[in-house]
């Protein structure tokens, strides 16, 4: 088998897709833009060949090393980079090399467009928030008279929570039609006051998930990049709860063949009329590839397995080999760079033993939406994590959000 991984050295922690395939007898094939040479070692060990490019931007030389590889090689069997940045550039290197282990550039719009996005919700009767495409001033006026402000508003094909702005007045929507970027589109939403709850995890090639988790996010990714704030979120206990049974049935309703997913919801924190009651779901986004912020991680940690190995035996078997029996609740604390914290770290450790299982520092390209020093922790019981996590981002002075 052949399997194309794009920058598997990129975020940190992707290699491990790559070493689980590799030692499961896979070519693993490589395309980055770092030099050979600047690579860990464990990345290096993790893949077959590796093919460097001048620029992951320049498609033609992406397609190029895809061309040398099934020349040397032999059909490509899978073209994947768990990452939402190259699910495109996945789409239509599938197209060119007839991989039809993938969704296609020709049907990738609903996995993009976060207004596609919201149309799939709603086939699956899952309310949405009202929005539009923002074409003129006018246009976007109207829709706040509509429904009053705030109003958000972010790229329709965009990553993550970059240039999503919240506005509160016709001030802040002048200032955003002054400098917005004009070769972007934009969609704008109504406010939702609601947490966002993820439903996570692993299909097989019929849609059936093999492996699932639910994270409860305490702070928006959206404040945190624009407040340059800390941030938190955690595994919550959701067997038999409505995350699991609306999230698998958003599963069937996306090309989710043999993919890890991520799909985001809001939690109503009041009644909203249009959408349902305080505590009721209200699609947001997908995202079909691995989560980020270490979350695979996460659930490794909850379940006491391997998930890039899981991964890796659905893509070469079309099944998993271990039973998957939730043991423990995993947190994550994100501290940012200039807070006064009341607990260093030597305290935490000294606090959490063992129960802390990863601290590292965020690389700056990532910094912004997931903080610049990672906690990870489990325990068995959600109220000791949440102490936890109050106990990390714990402040001296006013500002604990927590």
């Amino acid at each position: 088998m052949n399997v194309v991984f794009i920058s598997p050295n990129f975020p940190l922690y992707y290699y491990n897709f790559c070493k689980n395939l590799k030692i499961r007898g896979v070519n693993v094939l490589g395309i980055g833009d770092a030099p050979y040479e600047s690579l860990p070692q464990h990345t290096i060990d993790s893949v077959t060949e590796y093919y460097k490019v001048g620029s992951l931007e320049n498609f033609y030389e992406v397609e190029e090393a895809c061309r040398f590889f099934n020349q040397k090689y032999g059909k490509l069997d899978w073209i994947e980079s768990q990452n939402e940045y190259w699910l495109e550039t996945e789409a239509t290197l599938r197209k060119i090399f007839d991989v039809n282990s993938g969704t296609k550039i020709d049907d990738m719009a609903p996995m993009k467009y976060k207004s596609k996005m919201k149309d799939v919700y709603k086939s699956c009767n899952i309310p949405v928030a009202r929005y539009i495409l923002i074409s003129t001033y006018e246009k976007a006026i109207n829709f706040t008279r509509e429904v009053g402000y705030p109003v958000v508003v972010k790229p329709d094909n965009g990553v993550g929570a970059s240039s999503t702005y919240k506005l509160e007045n016709d001030d802040e929507l002048s200032y955003f039609f002054a400098t917005k970027d004009n070769n972007t589109t934009y969609i704008m939403e109504e406010f939702i006051n609601g947490h966002v709850e993820t439903f996570d995890g692993i299909t097989d090639s019929n849609k059936n998930v093999l492996i699932s988790a639910s994270h409860v996010m305490l702070h928006s990714i959206m404040d945190t990049v624009n407040t340059c704030s800390d941030t938190a979120f955690y595994f919550q206990p959701f067997e038999g709860k409505d995350i699991e049974f609306i999230g698998k049935k958003v599963v069937k309703a996306f090309d989710t063949r043999s993919r890890y997913f991520h799909f985001e919801f809001f939690r109503l924190e009041e009644d909203k009329e249009g959408l349902g009651k305080k505590g009721d779901l209200v699609g947001l986004e997908v995202n079909m590839r691995a989560p980020g912020a270490y979350i695979p991680d996460m659930i490794n940690y909850a379940y006491d397995v391997d998930t890039y190995a899981l991964w890796s035996d659905v893509l070469i078997y079309d099944k998993i080999f271990v039973d998957v029996n939730r043991k423990y609740v995993v947190g994550y604390a994100s501290r940012r760079n200039g807070i006064d914290y009341t607990h260093s770290y030597e305290e935490i450790k000294n606090k959490y033993k063992d129960k802390i299982k990863i601290y590292t520092e965020v690389p700056e390209a990532l910094a912004a939406a997931m903080g610049n020093h990672v906690f990870i922790f489990r325990t068995e019981k959600e109220k000791e994590l949440i102490e936890m996590i109050g106990f990390i981002l714990k402040r001296n002075g006013d500002g604990n959000w927590i």
